[in-house]
């Protein structure tokens, strides 16, 4: 049966409502934790293709730019994918891998991007597919102290805001990354919150104003969140299926 590949990099980090959505259009999930040894039970990068319908690449406290055998395994395996045209989707740490494994760039934020803040959907947005039925300005879930300064060539920009100015981007035909977590739920907003405290005091923010953003934004955010899931389960990794099965 085909899977899909999910790279995991923390316990906080799970695929969340995209797996959930997977999962119940009938995908077998691969999670593995490259990022870990054996004996922390790790699992290394596969070496090929072989029976994967798509690659799904999530957030986590690591850095792109960190000197880790693993992120360089990752970014393999992710350009490998883009070129066979199955789908990837990258999620915060997973957008910026995307970004650097095909040739764009990651740098520090002047200052980290934490809570619900509003990102805008940018002009050729409002004509993509996968975005159908997603608010041109929203409030996104954010957890992030580097960007994409630098989107790979032949992207597209399609989300965007002041303190970050790629907050997704599609490239290829079936490519993407979301620098905002909606695959997090609330419990996922709580742990993430638990894991980044030095973060978020950088950020000027606290876990019990995240808490309190989250009562106001969460409800809107996670009928968005849904409709985006179910736009990628069915446009971008049930087609692929569909044209490799």
């Amino acid at each position: 049966m085909p899977r899909i590949i999910v790279f995991q990099h923390s316990e906080a980090g799970t695929p969340g409502r995209l797996g959930a959505t997977l999962r119940d259009h009938g995908f077998k999930l691969d999670v593995l934790r490259a990022d870990l040894s054996a004996d922390q039970g790790g699992a290394g990068v596969p070496k090929d293709l072989d029976d994967v319908a798509g690659v799904v690449v999530l957030g986590g406290p690591q850095s792109v730019n960190d000197a880790h055998a693993w992120i360089d395994e990752e970014c393999r395996f992710i350009r490998e994918a883009h070129q066979a045209e199955l789908p990837v989707v990258g999620i915060c740490l997973g957008h910026q891998l995307i970004a650097k494994a095909l040739g764009g760039e990651v740098t520090r934020m002047p200052k980290p991007e934490c809570g619900f803040t509003r990102v805008h959907l940018t002009g050729p947005a409002q004509t993509e597919a996968m975005l159908g039925g997603i608010a041109w300005s929203s409030m996104q879930y954010q957890s992030h102290g580097d960007e994409v300064s630098t989107p790979p060539p032949g992207a597209v920009v399609l989300a965007s805001n002041e303190a970050c100015k790629v907050q997704a981007f599609r490239v290829g035909l079936r490519t993407l990354g979301f620098q905002y977590h909606f695959e997090a739920d609330r419990p996922m907003i709580s742990a993430i919150c638990d894991r980044e405290r030095t973060m978020l005091g950088e950020a000027g923010a606290s876990p019990d104003e995240i808490a309190a953003q989250a009562s106001e934004h969460y409800d809107r955010f996670a009928t968005l969140a849904n409709r985006l899931c179910v736009n990628l389960v069915t446009l971008a990794f049930a087609c692929a299926h569909r044209l490799t099965a």
